[in-house]
Parts: structure tokens; C-alpha cells; sequence
């Protein structure tokens, strides 16, 4: 005899499991079920194994669907084998506190399970052929304990142990599952993450970009935007965004590659996913424009005014690509501006601004009084003499096409 910790057996062989995916739980934080049966059953069923294995490869195409095929070949010797050694290793039970599963057992069971992940199944067929094992397995076990005149409280105490059983076998078989599941997205995001890191940096032609996306399992849209953000306001990101993202975690932000649809029910989706995120949105185009999408999104969000708030829209790049260009020389610009503006030097700090403002909407509107008017809000005739007043100001300047061009630059910044 032996505890659950190992030790020897009757039979005087060494227990114990090796490392593999997480064990499922402890199995039993009391006596297991089989500690109750008399330590002779194992021995007077053993000679049934051979028939009790037979019935369940006969019964269990019939009861599950998925497995309803030939159990021949390689696939009906694993399943022979898989069977064989869970019911010698369950006859091995009775009497003791062994574990469920030794580590040939819980090794062959655990392997089941991740090859239901390989075979693109889920774990219901598995759960399902278990369930199904248990009832046969207990209706021929227990008939031959009937046979045996093993009585009642045997039959009762070997159908609580063959439970028990097959939930310990469905655990561990579940863990596995989950644990190749987990292990195949693991290697998905990396190869995902390889790939987007491709896109940005711009590197590769169309073959090679191809057979990354085919590697990492991602269809290539046809258009494309990339999406920035900052780091501590992307959670949920990857789940918002769906399938047909590829998300990345940088030090500070997160950039996401983002199908671009052009209609306007797309861009409110993208929109209503990224509210509240501070994102930025460059212009979407083929695979081969994503660096420019990349570099014109980041630009816009460091050139325009942070938006901030739950409710706040994300920053569509290609809406302000005027913006964009001139914030990325301010040097230039403000020396633009102290040329072209120096005639307003001399005024009153109210009056030039009042001026600047008005020059701002006449080279918006082609000096038309009336829709400058209403957009400042003063009469006509104010407009016009403040138009006299820039016309002693600038002279002939207005009249240059190129002069007015630098003008509504410069005022654009909000140079004054």
C-alpha cells in the first residue's frame, strides 16, 4: 500500500508523475472512492479486460457521432492502446489511495487531449467517448462482480470508482486541450506580431509578405489604415478591433493595422471602437502604404490637440493632413509668420488680433463683406473699414497670390 504521494505499491512498484501542462487539481483532498473496494476485485476482473475493452470499441462509434468511423489502422491501434492501458490502470486501484492516473497513464490520457485540439475537434467527442466509456465499462465490470458474488456494496462502491475515474481522465484530458490550445495562439501572436512589425517598417516585397500573412494565418485586406494609441487606454483593444487586426504593444503606445474600409458605415464602426482612446487614425491604402499611414497617424496626434474624454472621437489623419504638413516644420513657420504678419507689429495687442482675425476670414471667403460679416458677427460696413485698414497695412501684398498662400498658412497655425 502507498499514499497519494507515492511510495510502493502492493506490487511494490514506485508512483509518481512527471512535469507535462499543469495538473488539473488535486484529485481526491480525501480517501478516493476505490479505497473501499476490496483490494481482490482488481485481480478477479482483470481476466475481463480483453471483452470489456471490445465492448467499448464497439460502443463508442455508436454512442458518439464524431468518432462513428472504422476503428482501424493508426487511429483504431491509439485507440485500442489508449483504452487498454486507462482499464489496467484503473484494476490497479482497488484497496489503495493511489492516484487516478500513474505517468504512462496520465501521459497517454493528457495526449489525447491535445490531439483533439491537432484534429480540430473540441473537447465534446472526447467528454462524450468518456461518458459513454464509463457506462459500458461499469455495466460488463459490474456484471462479472455479480458473478463473482462480490455483492451489492462492491457494485455500488466500483460504479462511484469508475465516476471518479473518468472525471480525473476528462481533467486532465481538458488541461491538455487547453494547454495546446493556449501554446498554438502563443505561437499565432508571435507570428502575427512578426508580421505587423514587417508591415510598418516597410521591409519585403509582395511574395514575402504574403507568406507571412499565410503563416500567421491572416487574410491581407486590400486596404489598410494603421490605428495609435496610448498604451494604458488599450485594454479590450484586441477584442474591439476583432479578428481581422493585428495589435501590437510598444513602450508607450499601441499600434493596431486595421482593415480600411472607405464607406461611411465603416469609419463610424472603427470610430464608435476607438472612442474615449485618444487614437489616431492614419489614411488607409494597400499593404505597401502602411509605413505613410504609420507616420502621418503619429504626426497628427502630436500636432493636434490632444482629444481626451470617454465620449472624445478618434483623429482621422487624412481630415487633417493641412495640419499635419504644417506642424511638421514649425521652425519654418514661425518665421513665415513674423515676416508675413510684421505689419500688425505696431497695434495694440487688441486691435491686431481683431485684425488678424478679420484677415483670416477674408482670405477664407475672397473678401466677399457678407459671409464675413456673419462669420465674425459684426455688420458689413465694419468689415469694411477694417478691410481699409489691412489694405494701408499690407499694400499691394494681398493682391500677390503667393503672399495671401503664407498668409492663411501661417494664420491656419493660429499664428497671430
Amino acid at each position: 500500500m502507498e499514499t497519494a504521494k507515492g511510495g510502493t505499491t502492493q506490487h511494490g512498484a514506485s508512483e509518481h508523475v512527471t512535469d507535462g501542462p499543469p495538473r488539473p487539481r488535486d484529485e481526491f483532498p480525501l480517501d478516493p472512492p476505490w479505497l473501499q473496494l476490496p483490494p481482490e476485485v482488481g485481480e478477479l476482473l482483470r481476466p475481463m479486460l480483453p471483452g470489456v475493452v471490445h465492448a467499448l470499441i464497439d460502443a463508442i462509434p455508436l454512442m458518439v457521432p464524431a468518432y462513428a468511423r472504422p476503428i482501424e489502422g493508426r487511429f483504431g491501434r491509439g485507440v485500442r492502446k489508449g483504452t487498454t492501458v486507462a482499464l489496467e490502470r484503473f484494476l490497479q486501484l482497488p484497496g489503495t489511495r493511489l492516484p487516478a492516473l500513474n505517468e504512462e497513464s496520465r501521459m497517454l490520457v493528457a495526449g489525447l487531449g491535445s490531439g483533439e485540439f491537432r484534429q480540430g475537434r473540441s473537447m465534446d467527442a472526447l467528454l462524450g467517448a468518456y461518458r459513454a466509456g464509463a457506462r459500458v465499462t461499469f455495466r460488463e465490470l459490474s456484471k462479472a462482480s455479480v458473478e463473482h458474488g462480490l455483492g451489492m456494496s462492491v457494485v455500488v462502491n466500483l460504479g462511484e470508482s469508475i465516476l471518479a475515474y473518468i472525471d480525473e481522465l476528462s481533467a486532465v484530458s481538458a488541461e491538455a486541450y487547453a494547454f495546446a490550445q493556449s501554446e498554438r495562439a502563443g505561437e499565432m501572436d508571435r507570428r502575427r506580431t512578426q508580421l505587423l512589425e514587417l508591415l510598418l517598417l516597410g521591409h519585403g516585397d509582395e511574395a514575402s509578405v504574403r507568406q507571412a500573412a499565410a503563416m500567421a494565418d491572416w487574410s491581407l485586406p486590400s486596404r489598410l489604415a494603421v490605428v495609435t494609441l496610448p498604451v494604458e487606454k488599450a485594454e479590450g483593444l484586441r477584442l474591439g478591433l476583432g479578428p481581422g487586426a493585428l495589435v501590437v504593444e510598444r513602450e508607450t503606445d499601441v499600434v493596431a493595422l486595421v482593415p480600411a474600409g472607405a464607406s461611411k458605415r465603416s469609419r463610424a464602426a472603427l470610430a464608435r471602437t476607438l472612442r474615449g482612446r485618444g487614437a489616431s487614425i492614419g489614411p488607409g491604402g494597400g499593404w505597401e502604404r502602411i509605413p505613410d499611414s504609420l507616420r502621418l497617424a503619429m504626426q497628427a496626434a502630436s500636432v493636434l490637440p490632444p482629444r481626451d474624454g470617454e465620449a472624445a472621437p478618434p483623429i482621422w489623419a487624412d481630415e487633417h493632413l493641412a495640419e499635419v504638413v504644417l506642424g511638421t516644420e514649425p521652425s519654418a513657420l514661425a518665421e513665415l509668420a513674423v515676416r508675413r504678419l510684421a505689419p500688425l507689429e505696431g497695434l495694440r495687442p487688441t486691435q491686431r488680433e481683431r485684425l488678424a482675425q478679420t484677415l483670416h476670414s477674408w482670405l477664407r471667403h475672397w473678401g466677399q463683406r457678407t459671409p464675413i460679416a456673419a462669420e465674425l458677427g459684426v455688420h458689413p460696413q465694419t468689415i469694411g473699414y477694417r478691410t481699409t485698414q489691412l489694405r494701408d497695412l499690407f499694400g499691394e501684398d494681398l493682391d500677390d497670390p503667393q503672399v495671401r498662400f503664407e498668409l492663411e498658412l501661417v494664420l491656419n497655425a493660429g499664428h497671430r
